[in-house]
């Protein structure tokens, strides 16, 4: 039997391919600025920019995929949904990143070794700074949007334009001391700035996703909602827990529940108790499926 997928979480869905479709416009932009600048100037720290915009665009197209994915309801092979291909998503762009940032310091070198000198740099800074800017926006929106909606595959890519932003920064002042100073050795040097910069944003990335895939437990303060929930009916009903038992699947959240309670009780109130625990956890969670195994309690604690 098929699982059919609340409206609400469909709406969701359709909003993140969305905001991943401007991300998707966004690089496509911005590889043009960014290599319209390196064309215009020669410059290597303006290539390695527009690479990692070009990193940028195959992550969103990833990204467009993982979400379509994600997005399929529990089926015969998979019981507990499609929720972590976004970690995929992270893990693909991850190494991306990585690729991005060996041509980067690779192509930096050489041209450390044979500096170059650069042309019309002022145009490739009004170029880079409109991409900055750009990149800016998207990402800030980025992660807004997908923190709200618990979606690791927006905030990975926002960070990813975040941290774009930042490096193209760092090129556009080195650019703009190269054309001051007329030392053409910092150009390079900016460039394996941003290499090394660009490495540790993909080891992070890289960190987050592959605990994702292992299973990893849902963020501190959900599971605090969560105990302050079973804390609630601990105080009002003669039942006890186990130690909660969570899993994190990229949107997706399970909760395991392990509740003891009187031995003299009938199922139909154990079920309605049951009920009653899920119900509370999906008002403060919202879409969490919870799993609750209900044992009796010894006759000592009876």
């Amino acid at each position: 039997m098929t699982t059919s997928v609340p409206e609400s979480r469909q709406q969701q869905d359709r909003l993140l391919f969305r905001f991943m479709l401007l991300s998707l416009a966004a690089a496509v932009v911005t590889i043009v600025l960014k290599a319209s600048a390196a064309w215009a100037t020669g410059s290597v720290g303006f290539l390695s920019d527009a690479l990692e915009s070009g990193v940028n665009l195959v992550a969103a197209v990833v990204a467009l995929i993982a979400l379509r994915v994600a997005a399929r309801p529990p089926d015969a092979s998979h019981h507990f949904g499609h929720g972590k291909a976004e970690y995929v998503s992270a893990l693909v762009e991850g190494a991306m990143i990585f690729v991005a940032a060996t041509a980067i310091i690779w192509t930096a070198i050489e041209r450390l070794i044979s500096p170059v000198p650069l042309v019309q740099p002022g145009l490739g800074l009004a170029l880079s700074t409109v991409a900055s800017v750009i990149n800016l926006g998207v990402g800030l929106t980025l992660l807004r949007v997908g923190r709200t909606h618990r979606s690791i595959t927006l905030v990975a890519d926002g960070k990813h334009l975040l941290t774009d932003v930042w490096t193209s920064a760092g090129v556009i002042v080195g650019i703009a001391l190269v054309a001051v100073t007329g030392w053409e050795p910092l150009d390079p040097i900016v460039a394996l700035a941003v290499g090394v910069n660009i490495l540790w944003t993909g080891y992070r990335l890289l960190r987050g996703s592959v605990s994702g895939l292992l299973s990893a437990a849902l963020p501190q303060h959900e599971q605090d909602q969560v105990n302050a929930v079973l804390d609630r009916f601990r105080a009002e009903c003669p039942v006890e827990f186990a130690p909660l038992r969570t899993v994190e699947s990229g949107r997706q959240r399970q909760v395991f529940v392990v509740v003891t309670v009187p031995g003299d009780w009938t199922v139909r109130t154990a079920h309605d108790m049951a009920d009653r625990i899920e119900a509370a956890i999906d008002a403060v969670l919202p879409h969490t499926e919870t799993f609750i195994h209900v044992e009796p309690a010894g006759p000592e604690n009876a």
